[in-house]
């Protein structure tokens, strides 16, 4: 009767020690990490309800925890289309940019391209502000109508470059009509035949710098005449004030 007493007591105190220690892991050892696939699930359903911020949180863990996981490829991609959907152009084209440099043979690759350029002419603020974005987007647009002309994205990019000539004429006519409001007219001359010379293809715009530099070398002459009567008068005055 001892022995079954001490026995119980044993199994009682063993009991208690052990659902002691699941105590102590619960309230002080770090929770287990989430594995390569929760992490790429969660990173879907937030993609799905919108949340545009949790999902790039979820893919950017993934991505730098678990880099050789069957997921971290997806991931990657995921994260960029992440950034892009939330409008946050600059870390889309980027994102996209790594994936390109990392995946350079991914079928996917004329996706990326194509979203590079939209993401970088969807990041131009005004076309009173350097072109840069809008140049490099023509050359990924360029790069993927040459290497994959018989992709779907293709024929989209064939449009998106016409826009980026679009904008890249409307920001030289910004300057060149800035250089006649100033009454520059030689500077605004020559912005204007740099336009005339480079887009024919944006009809609006060529047609206006036509007009534009018809006015800007008319007005330019006519400076150069009044500064050449305004040097004669000079020199008489002089005369007269000797008189």
């Amino acid at each position: 009767m001892v022995n079954r007493s001490v026995r119980w007591l044993s199994l009682i105190v063993l009991a208690v020690f052990l659902s002691g220690c699941g105590l102590i892991d619960y309230f002080y050892l770090p929770p287990a990490e989430d594995t390569a696939q929760e992490l790429f699930e969660a990173g879907n359903d937030a993609m799905r309800e919108k949340d545009y911020v949790a999902a790039s949180a979820y893919f950017s863990k993934l991505k730098e925890n678990f880099p050789f996981s069957p997921y971290a490829v997806e991931a990657e991609l995921a994260l960029a289309d992440a950034y892009f959907l939330d409008e946050e152009w600059a870390l889309a084209a980027e994102a996209y940019k790594d994936f390109e440099s990392m995946h350079p043979r991914h079928e996917a690759i004329p996706y990326v391209l194509f979203s590079i350029g939209v993401a970088n002419l969807n990041g131009y603020p005004s076309i009173d502000r350097s072109p840069q974005q809008v140049e490099e987007a023509y050359s990924y647009f360029s790069r993927l109508t040459e290497s994959y002309p018989n992709t779907e994205y293709a024929e989209g990019a064939r449009e998106q470059m016409a826009r980026c000539r679009r904008l890249m004429a409307e920001h030289d006519l910004y300057v060149a009509d800035f250089y006649f409001r100033m009454d520059r007219y030689t500077s605004a001359l020559l912005r204007y035949k740099d336009i005339i010379a480079k887009y024919p293809d944006v009809p609006e715009v060529f047609e206006h710098a036509q007009l534009k530099a018809k006015a800007s070398l008319i007005r330019d002459m006519e400076n150069q005449s009044e500064e050449t009567r305004r040097e004669r008068e000079g020199s008489w005055r002089h005369w007269f004030n000797w008189l």
